[in-house]
């Protein structure tokens, strides 16, 4: 699972919280790039939001070994065993408290501008980070919250590695967390922004929450389009397992919690070179669940087909996989309708899927793409298809432009200005990501 940046991961963290809701939480944010994750949890439960400044204690001469924690209101947590282990002094341990704490002190006040700390006595607190790497600073704010007086510790984060969530869930009462990945390597890869929080985001997000009261927590299944304040449906991504044949391709799976448990899917089918990760599918991913639809990311190829140059552009074995995946996807979840989304030669591939007669596509949208590599069969194609080019990128706009004119479906070609073939200018993908959005949108929703 990827994320866009903190606020979406934190939109989607919501989702996954809100059965906290009715517990009267308190949401805690670890500084600095927890903060602004916990501030989306906090305004969808409609909680109060506070920071938990937590300092590491570590042995004097293996600062990465910590032998406790401290909090703020005096709170202490010490590990004797760990003490006595490394041989640490009692002057030693009261020399490294003594900083610990005038830094933890200076940063809350800052931090605060002042104010003082929400209480936790008898409460849920809900301990929030953007991420958890080893999980030592996650645990030790557990250890300190509790201390606080929290009757229940909830922690959450949208992604950690398996072995550090198993670990947490004997120092939390419940841990919350999006994504597992067994393929770990560090927190900022799973975002597509994960530049830094500097401490006057911190700052302007609690005073922004201490003056707003929170809102009445919204209902499970729910969630609002940032901009609009339009409800749509809430979906919360999973791994799969995409059945496409006689082979198994791990995807990503968000389905949207409508009604009726259905609802549009649009399935993402990526170009030469990329995979499921791609950061600007998933950036066109994360536009179409703020508009309620679902989405499918999954691997084309295994990782062993991908050393060799030559699958990525054999369009028709791909076009083969997808269709079977598609048809894994509507017996395992029925979803209302289903689209296509393909970049690059996923492009050809989509549209060669969506020219067999028994596809039943709903709409396609090629971003960047190769739709000239689906050759004759784009006089087949029925599904509305939009294809969207970077106005710099002009040999494949004029590759697209031939293909427009063999298409005989409802078809459109949006041309974005200024944009090269990746849309790595800026503004180009946001430009891109609503036009999918209300492509799919109209079609998929008609």
């Amino acid at each position: 699972m990827f994320f866009t940046d903190r606020a979406d991961a934190g939109r989607r963290l919501a989702a996954a919280l809100r059965h906290l809701a009715t517990e009267d939480p308190v949401v805690l944010g670890l500084p600095r790039g927890g903060v602004p994750v916990a501030f989306q949890v906090a305004r969808e439960l409609g909680a109060p939001l506070d920071v938990i400044v937590v300092r590491k204690l570590g042995v004097p001469y293996h600062r990465e070994l910590g032998f406790g924690a401290i909090g703020e209101g005096g709170v202490r947590v010490i590990s004797e065993d760990i003490v006595r282990q490394a041989r640490i002094t009692g002057a030693d341990v009261a020399e490294v408290e003594r900083t610990a704490r005038e830094a933890l002190g200076q940063q809350a006040h800052r931090l605060r501008e002042g104010r003082p700390r929400v209480p936790l006595t008898g409460r849920t607190a809900i301990v929030v980070d953007d991420g958890i790497a080893t999980g030592a600073t996650a645990a030790a704010a557990c250890e300190v919250v509790r201390a606080q007086g929290a009757s229940r510790v909830v922690l959450a984060a949208p992604v950690a590695p398996p072995d550090a969530v198993a670990w947490l869930r004997t120092e939390a009462d419940e841990v919350v967390c999006l994504s597992t990945p067994r393929a770990f390597r560090a927190v900022g890869e799973w975002y597509q922004d994960f530049s830094q929080t500097p401490d006057e985001e911190v700052v302007a997000l609690l005073a922004e929450a201490a003056r707003s009261p929170a809102p009445a927590p919204r209902t499970a299944g729910s969630a609002v389009e940032p901009d609009g304040g339009v409800e749509v449906a809430a979906e919360v991504e999973v791994e799969v397992e995409v059945d496409a044949g006689a082979l198994r391709l791990a995807g990503d799976l968000a389905l949207p919690r409508g009604p009726d448990g259905s609802g549009a899917v649009v399935m993402f089918a990526h170009g030469s070179g990329s995979s499921r990760r791609s950061p600007r599918n998933r950036a066109v991913a994360a536009a179409l669940h703020r508009a309620g639809l679902g989405t499918l990311l999954f691997d084309l190829l295994t990782p062993a087909e991908e050393s060799d140059r030559s699958n990525v552009f054999a369009v028709e074995p791909l076009a083969g996989r997808l269709s079977d995946a598609t048809r894994w996807l509507r017996s395992s979840y029925a979803p209302a309708s289903v689209g296509y989304f393909g970049a690059s030669t996923g492009a050809a591939a989509a549209l060669l899927a969506a020219a067999d007669p028994e596809a039943d596509i709903g709409a396609v949208v090629s971003r960047g793409g190769r739709p000239d590599l689906a050759g004759p069969r784009l006089g087949d194609v029925r599904a509305p298809t939009l294809l969207v080019v970077g106005g710099r990128d002009t040999t494949v706009l004029e590759l697209n432009r031939q293909a427009q004119a063999e298409l005989r479906c409802e078809n459109r070609l949006d041309v974005v200005p200024g944009a090269t073939h990746l849309f790595e200018e800026p503004g180009t993908l946001d430009e891109v990501a609503e036009l999918a959005r209300a492509w799919f949108t109209r079609h998929l929703n008609a």
